[in-house]
């Protein structure tokens, strides 16, 4: 009889035991599912959701706030998430907050984080669909890591071809590091330069103390500088040639106006230079002229031997010979 009690109070003892582990388990469970936590259901849209599961959570500023619903398919292609979320946090998320997908850790499970929102936007109201953000894709960050790596060893090979080449004196850089002459040449180069730098210092001490002479007081340069007789001077010199430009201006002004005057016909400068029709008149007048002149000249030597004019004719010449013996 007493055996039966003891194994009846064993018995009760271990289903105590696991019942108060069953109910610890629960609680525990639910306090990390949020199950006894009054929330609120919010929605967002992904294309897609890269294996993000029910029961995954949600962070927000680096807090645990919920965790995932439902996952339902939308439209064509595309995926709802519902998510559940603590009430306490209405008040830090906003209408215009965003949500991605991310993961806990470098290869952990898959979250969500809501992240943005401005206070000027309204408080988030349940059943509002928040903004999704496509989160990076880790197969397309692999195959660039993959081609950057596979460039980095082009580029190392390549490295190593060149310092090859160098230490073997082929090139330029390889001659200069290898080739004695080179580096002597190169050696004498740089001395040259600090000798032309050290000249350039020089000449720049010089002109300093040139231009602090042309500074001193009683020197020729500072009075011409000074000197404000000087330049009233050569303002009233300036002034007298630019007088002088004006007046040879308004020459060349009137020389112009003559100068058209002349290449004009309606004046009789213009007619005798370009009228064609007047010169031709003036050629044949002159002609005629001519013409005339030689017919005069011949009437006149006619009448010398004339018997009524030959006596006055000899008269002149025996006047004529003795004022030349004269």
């Amino acid at each position: 009889m007493k055996d039966d009690n003891k194994k009846t109070v064993t018995v009760g003892i271990f289903v105590l035991i696991g019942i108060i582990i069953l109910v610890v388990g629960v609680m525990t469970l639910g306090a990390q599912q949020k199950a006894f936590v009054k929330s609120y259901r919010v929605f967002a849209v992904f294309d897609d959701i890269a294996g993000l599961q029910t029961g995954n959570n949600v962070w927000f500023s680096g807090v645990k706030i919920g965790t995932v619903k439902k996952i339902n398919f939308y439209g064509d292609s595309q995926v709802e998430i519902e998510m559940n979320l603590e009430s306490n946090t209405r008040d830090f998320i906003r209408k215009n907050s965003k949500a991605t997908i991310s993961s806990d850790g470098l290869i952990g499970n898959k979250i969500i984080v809501i992240y943005g929102g401005t206070n000027e936007a309204p408080i988030i109201d349940p059943g509002d669909r928040l903004e999704a953000v496509m989160p990076l894709d880790t197969d397309k960050m692999m195959e660039t890591l993959q081609e950057n790596n596979n460039n980095l060893v082009s580029i190392t090979n390549d490295l190593k071809v060149l310092t090859g080449k160098i230490a073997a004196g082929d090139g330029i850089v390889g001659a200069l590091l290898t080739d004695s002459t080179l580096a002597l040449g190169f050696r004498q180069l740089l001395e040259d330069l600090d000798r032309s730098a050290q000249n350039s210092r020089v000449m720049t001490g010089e002109l300093a103390n040139f231009s602090r002479k042309l500074n001193q007081k009683g020197t020729p340069i500072d009075q011409f500088l000074s000197d404000t007789i000087l330049v009233k001077s050569l303002q009233s010199s300036t002034t007298g040639l630019e007088q002088t430009i004006q007046q040879a201006n308004a020459a060349a002004e009137n020389l112009k106006v003559a100068t058209d005057k002349l290449n004009a016909s309606d004046n009789a400068a213009g007619m005798l230079l370009s009228d064609v029709e007047f010169a031709e008149y003036l050629k044949g007048t002159m002609q005629n002229l001519d013409s005339g002149t030689e017919s005069f000249n011949e009437t006149l030597e006619a009448l010398r031997y004339h018997w009524f004019f030959r006596r006055s004719f000899r008269k002149s010449e025996r006047a004529k010979e003795e004022a030349q013996d004269q």
